[in-house]
């Protein structure tokens, strides 16, 4: 059976690299299963190295955190005007965040009915589109100050580009403080505010606030300008199941695609498109080099290799869902040997087993 093996003893200098780093208090965000990490244990691991406040998107994980997370505080960093969400996030005292009048009238309504009084976050859209007031709509965002069953203790923004243009990401950082201060100078305490997520911390100066937002930083699976002490964790693995020899001109995968020029000897591996082996992560910014770049690895046909006792073997023909040929033509490769594949934990299948050593 595959699993994602994850070494904890790197994590920990990650997490420990990124607080010298950032110098302020971090966010752990565990959203999209912990980055691929398996959200309990990476929130646990997390909690245990100092991290007190954590984050997520989706309100079905706040549920499996609350059993891990006691007095920690929990960030949705989704705005929303969806009431059966809103009274998720209220009743498990999580910080909901408020990006419109809308999720702010929602909110304070359900807030009242279950007799609390939820934290807040307002949310600024200094450029990404998606959750929050725009600076225009600065006084609507300050009319969310004055309901009655809300309490803000911060506010923030994200930036859409921090990965690769510092330029924007300085801007947006200014628009955001701007806004901050128009709201502020009507005497309403903003609280903790926040703007840097991983690629900001790692690529650009001077964007730390009073908190930063981590996630993906952890896992060591960062875009970044330059070179970081960051570890990059995580491979997939499973035993060989089978090996086998066939000749010159043997047909190998769907579609007979792949033929052998020679008599090989082939290693079976339980992996494949079901686990997340083969499946590539779309670029999030597409450019002249990148466009380029992927060009060159089609012209090539870049291979995939999978690593057997320490050396690296080429994929053969098409991955199936569950299984994939190796050439280990030349080795003393046998069943039961450890097949490794490197893989974003992100295109891990969330059924594979996380297992930290």
């Amino acid at each position: 059976m595959s699993r994602y093996i994850i070494d904890k003893k790197l994590l920990e200098q990650n997490i420990n690299y990124i607080k010298e780093k950032a110098k302020v208090p971090l966010i752990g965000v565990v959203k999209g299963n912990g980055y691929g990490f398996g959200i309990n244990e990476f929130t646990q691991i997390l909690k245990d190295n100092g991290i007190k406040t954590f984050a997520v998107t989706e309100v079905d994980d706040i549920p499996p955190l609350r059993q891990i997370l006691d007095e920690e505080d929990i960030l949705v960093m989704r705005s929303t005007c969806v009431e059966s969400e809103a009274q998720m996030i209220a009743e498990n005292g999580c910080i909901a965040t408020i990006g419109s009048l809308c999720a702010a009238e929602v909110m304070n309504s359900v807030s009242e009915k279950c007799n609390v009084k939820t934290k807040c976050c307002l949310k600024i859209d200094t450029g990404m589109g998606r959750y929050g007031f725009m600076p225009s709509q600065t006084e609507d965002a300050i009319k969310c100050y004055g309901f009655e069953h809300l309490d803000f203790i911060g506010a923030y923004t994200h930036f859409s580009s921090a990965f690769k243009n510092t330029k924007l990401t300085k801007a947006q950082l200014e628009i955001f403080k701007d806004t901050m201060s128009q709201i502020k100078k009507t005497g309403i305490d903003t609280g903790i505010l926040h703007a840097a997520n991983s690629p900001a911390l790692l690529n650009v100066e001077g964007v730390c606030l009073d908190s930063v937002r981590i996630g993906s930083a952890f896992t060591g699976r960062v875009i970044t300008v330059g070179k970081t002490k960051l570890n990059k964790i995580g491979s997939l693995e499973a035993e060989v199941i089978e090996t086998k020899t066939v000749p010159a001109g043997y047909s190998i995968g769907y579609n007979g695609l792949y033929k052998t020029k020679r008599e090989t000897k082939i290693a079976i591996v339980p992996i494949g498109h079901y686990d997340g082996f083969g499946l590539t992560k779309e670029k999030e910014i597409y450019d002249f080099h990148s466009i380029l770049s992927t060009v060159k690895r089609y012209i090539k046909k870049t291979r995939l290799y999978v690593r057997i006792n320490g050396r690296m073997y080429p994929v053969m023909g098409e991955i199936g869902l569950s299984h994939t040929a190796v050439d280990i033509t030349g080795s003393d490769v046998k069943a039961g040997d450890t097949a490794t594949v490197e893989i974003s934990p992100l295109m891990v299948n969330p059924k594979i087993p996380r297992i930290y050593k």
